[in-house]
């Protein structure tokens, strides 16, 4: 550090430089990220502390220079330079290594800036690098050899004493300089770490989103274009049958009426979500209904699981095809789900509602106890946010989580039109 100092002095410094540790200097910006930031509320508090603490420094060694007699014509230049050293401290957030070499300098003559020094070179080791830092100290710790010949009236002890101590104090600073910057870059390396999972979890909740968007459209199309040959058929055989009989004329209109609402009911639910995807060169096969729902069952239970389904409504089949789909895919997807993480355990399915009070689907089985006893199944996490945007856009809802029993609940209601 730069100076000399005996041990009253030392002892100022040493007070000086623990009032800095309680976090004072950690909410600095740091220069080397680029450009020097606005100084906020919590910055004008730690630079008006530390630039009290270095006057109060400079006073109490002027003080002492007075006690002991020091001539007063070059302890008041010595405060004067002291006091100089302390106003610096405002620069030292863009200028950290140009005003602690500023300080050094200073403190060749003036004992009264050791406080500002400690600030200042506290300052360097916590933003700079080791390197920058280490050479700072070291030009520090030279001046020290200056100081007796320029103020021979403070040598009130050996110089090796006065040098050990300035050695000391200067790698003390160092040493917990460089520790509050590694503690800095740990906590702003984790929280850039917090905020890009979280974007990347956003972004993968927003691309099942868009796939599960995809995947409904491409099923509507299935659905749809069964339901517009129909139409197509029964209305190329009135074109060709003009003279068919009134029954079956009436027959093939109905037909044609039914197709016809059902077709519209489907094309309301692609609407906006329909989107082009090229890469897909395979159709998908025929979509289940829930009139499939009880093979879905059997092929659970031989693969080992065991399921109980109630069922409330008497007959599958008269559910539509939009909403039977995707109570299916609900149930397959909550059957997955207990296969998962709670294999071997008993799922309950219930099935109940009736044609203009919706369809209520439930899927239950009993909140995990211990580990594993095989491989942990891999999976995405984003089934049940896929569930969510298909139950949302046929005007349905959607929820699941744990219930008071301790049973995990996954439960949906979708529309079913009279």
């Amino acid at each position: 550090m730069p100076g000399r100092a005996d041990g009253r002095t030392i002892l100022i410094m040493s007070t000086e430089y623990r009032a800095l540790l309680p976090g004072s200097l950690l909410a600095e910006p740091d220069p080397d990220a680029g450009g020097v930031a606005r100084r906020t509320p919590r910055d004008w508090v730690v630079d008006v502390l530390v630039f009290v603490l270095a006057v109060g420094v400079a006073l109490a060694m002027a003080a002492i220079g007075y006690e002991e007699g020091v001539d007063p014509g070059r302890n008041t230049l010595d405060l004067l330079l002291g006091l100089l050293s302390c106003g610096a401290l405002w620069l030292r957030r863009r200028w950290p290594v140009g005003v602690a070499l500023a300080l050094s300098a200073v403190g060749v003559y003036a004992a009264t800036s050791i406080g500002a020094a400690v600030v200042g070179y506290f300052t360097v080791a916590v933003h700079r690098r080791f390197a920058v830092a280490a050479a700072v100290g070291a030009i520090g710790f030279a001046g020290g050899f200056l100081f007796p010949l320029l103020r021979p009236e403070w040598d009130s002890s050996p110089l090796w004493v006065d040098l050990a101590w300035s050695a000391f104090a200067t790698l003390l600073i160092l040493a917990w300089g460089m520790f509050v910057r590694a503690r800095r870059q740990l906590v702003i390396s984790l929280r850039d770490r917090a905020h890009r999972a979280e974007a990347e979890q956003q972004l993968r909740v927003a691309q099942a989103r868009q796939l599960e968007r995809a995947r409904i459209a491409r099923e509507m199309h299935d659905v749809l274009a069964h339901r517009i040959s129909l139409l197509s058929l029964h209305a190329g055989a009135l074109e060709f049958r003009p003279d068919a009989p009134p029954d079956e004329v009436a027959r093939a209109a109905g037909v044609i009426r039914e197709s016809a609402h059902q077709a519209l009911q489907e094309l309301r639910e692609v609407i906006g979500v329909l989107r082009d995807d090229p890469a897909d060169e395979a159709p998908d096969r025929p979509q289940p209904t829930l009139a499939d729902l009880p093979g879905l069952i059997d092929e659970s239970r031989l693969a080992g699981m065991r399921v109980r389904l109630d069922r409330q409504v008497d007959d599958l089949a008269a559910v539509p095809a939009g909403v039977g789909r995707n109570a299916y895919r609900i149930v397959q997807e909550g059957l997955t789900n207990a296969r998962k993480h709670a294999y071997g355990s008993t799922v309950d399915v219930t099935l109940s509602g009736a044609a203009g009070d919706g369809l209520s689907v439930e899927v239950r089985n009993p909140w995990p106890v211990g580990v594993p006893l095989g491989p942990e199944i891999p999976g995405a996490g984003t089934g049940i946010v896929g569930l969510t945007e298909r139950a949302t856009l046929v005007g349905g809802r959607l929820e699941h989580g744990r219930t008071p029993s301790g049973d995990f609940r996954l439960w949906a209601w979708l529309p079913w039109p009279a």
